[in-house]
C-alpha cells in the first residue's frame, strides 16, 4: 500500500532522521576496532545506567528548558540522543 507522497505505508522512512536503520549493527561476528572497544571500555567503566540518565538529562534540558526554535538537523540530534539513552538503559537492565 502507498501513501500519498509515494512510499509505502510499510516503510521504514523517517523524514528527520533517514540514517537511523541500525539492522547492519547486527553483525556481531565483526571485531571491534580499537577505538570501539576503547569506547566500549569508557561505557563500562562509566556505567551504563549513569549515561543513560545523563544523556536523557541533556536531551530534556535542551528541549523542555530552551526558548531556541529547533530545525530538523537539531530534532535529528536529539532522537539520536534518545536511541543512545534507551540503548545504554537496555544495556544496563540486562547487566
Amino acid at each position: 500500500m502507498q501513501t500519498l507522497d509515494g512510499s509505502g505505508a510499510d516503510s521504514n522512512e523517517n523524514p528527520v532522521n533517514p540514517t537511523n536503520d541500525a539492522r547492519h549493527a547486527s553483525n556481531v561476528r565483526a571485531p571491534l576496532t580499537e577505538s570501539q572497544a576503547e569506547f566500549w571500555y569508557l561505557v563500562e567503566c562509566q556505567g551504563c545506567k549513569e549515561l543513560a540518565h545523563s544523556l536523557k538529562m541533556i536531551h530534556d534540558l535542551a528541549l523542555y528548558h530552551s526558548d531556541i526554535p529547533f530545525d530538523a538537523e537539531e530534532k535529528s540530534a536529539l532522537f539520536d540522543l534518545k536511541v543512545l539513552w534507551e540503548g545504554f538503559e537496555k544495556m544496563g537492565a540486562k547487566a
